[in-house]
């Protein structure tokens, strides 16, 4: 499973995926053909993830071994907007992963320039800093 959130190693919710069984198998990016967005909501910060057709670039994330048996639980605990698909990841390769929902995207925050989470919970951290606004989405 592609984590490219708050389930990644030294996140928030690693924890969830941990007491399901998975596994850290490797640090990876999508394809180039991803926007992420900071989706407003609770504690903790989540991203969405969407492929686009324009204005894209390649996402850092994680690959996670998941037992088949604990994929319905996890999902289950997801909140709304979120949900699992397909991600195209660099090397050419499919995975089961996080995406978002259009509703997710219309209220969020993009922050694709960042490459990922890490970099983008900085600047959300202090928001004079942020360049990037949803109404430029």
């Amino acid at each position: 499973m592609f984590v490219c959130g708050a389930h990644m190693t030294g996140m928030a919710l690693k924890g969830e995926l941990v007491s399901l069984g998975a596994r850290f198998l490797r640090s990876c990016l999508t394809a180039p053909c991803y926007k992420m967005y900071a989706l407003a909501g609770h504690p903790p910060q989540r991203p969405g993830l969407s492929r686009q057709a324009q204005g894209r670039r390649a996402i850092a994330g994680e690959l996670r071994a998941l037992p088949l048996p604990a994929v319905g639980r996890f999902l289950a605990g997801s909140p709304a907007a979120l949900g699992l698909g397909s991600v195209a990841l660099q090397d050419g390769s499919e995975e089961v992963g996080f995406i978002c929902e259009p509703i997710g995207v219309e209220s969020g925050t993009d922050v694709s320039e960042h490459g990922g989470w890490r970099g983008s919970l900085d600047q959300l951290a202090d928001p004079r800093r942020m360049t990037v606004s949803a109404a430029s989405k």
